[in-house]
């Protein structure tokens, strides 16, 4: 059995395209959407709508983590559309009838942060699998599937121009943790709380990991642990409890999917 897994597609299409060449499935571990592309600030939903420039700025401020004055520049860029709902809403789904699309072997995905779940139901079709807090038996193993990505302890999800980013708090993030029972393959966006998992070494923090995703694997003792999310990972893969943990890469920049079999 052969099964390429891919994350933080980001837009790409193309590529995700051929990722499903010469495979027998296809796992996608989230972030198709493409909102704000930092490497083509014409790319994007952010950059389609107001342009490259004004995405070079939000960018700016973003790399500055001059949180304030972001927060303020993007509410001005909002206010500045008499319906940004709408907007938002026609490049989301302009992106997702071409992701989904591009799913050409039989495949398993789960929403990232930067995805919609709600909007999945649309593209439904024979041979596309969404799981969120589910099982999956694939080539005689069970795949279990957790999407989305941690709020941080006190925050709140902030609208963006009409779109909520997919962030859970810990008790509903877990909630669907523990609906996973008696899993080979654990599949999530984010990383167990492994610290050189969780560390981006150019962004230079650490992301949010799971603790519940790291207990499963204690206790069940999966094959793999598969995730993506962190796109420069201080480790890309490791050992913890007798588990393979593998952030199975950027997608959207290596255009190369990570390859299980057995």
């Amino acid at each position: 059995m052969r099964v390429h897994v891919v994350s933080d597609i980001h837009g790409n299409s193309e590529a995700l395209a051929r990722a499903g060449d010469g495979a027998d499935a296809l796992v996608v571990l989230g972030d198709l959407i493409d909102f704000v592309d930092y490497h083509d600030h014409g790319g994007g939903i952010l950059g389609r709508v107001f342009g490259a420039e004004k995405v070079s700025e939000f960018a700016r401020l973003r790399r500055n983590r001059q949180l304030k004055e972001l927060a303020e520049y993007a509410r001005s860029l909002w206010a500045s559309l008499e319906n940004a709902a709408d907007v938002v809403q026609e490049a989301l789904l302009e992106q997702y009838t071409r992701l989904f699309a591009a799913m050409t072997v039989p495949t398993y995905a789960t929403p990232g942060n930067v995805d919609v779940p709600d909007l999945w139901p649309r593209f439904a079709r024979d041979g596309l699998t969404a799981l969120d807090g589910d099982v999956a038996e694939i080539g005689g193993l069970r795949f279990g599937f957790v999407g989305g990505a941690l709020l941080a302890p006190g925050g709140r999800v902030r609208r963006t121009g009409a779109w909520f980013p997919y962030l859970r708090t810990e008790d509903d993030y877990n909630a669907s943790v523990g609906k996973l029972t008696d899993v080979d393959v654990l599949c999530s966006h984010i990383p167990p709380a492994v610290p050189e998992l969780t560390y981006d070494v150019v962004a230079r923090r650490t992301e949010l990991g799971s603790y519940a995703l790291r207990d499963l694997i204690v206790e069940q003792r999966p094959r793999w642990s598969l995730f993506g999310h962190v796109h420069q990972p201080l480790s890309a893969r490791t050992r913890f409890a007798s588990t393979d943990c593998i952030n199975v890469g950027h997608f959207q920049r290596t255009e190369v999917p990570h390859v299980l079999t057995w």
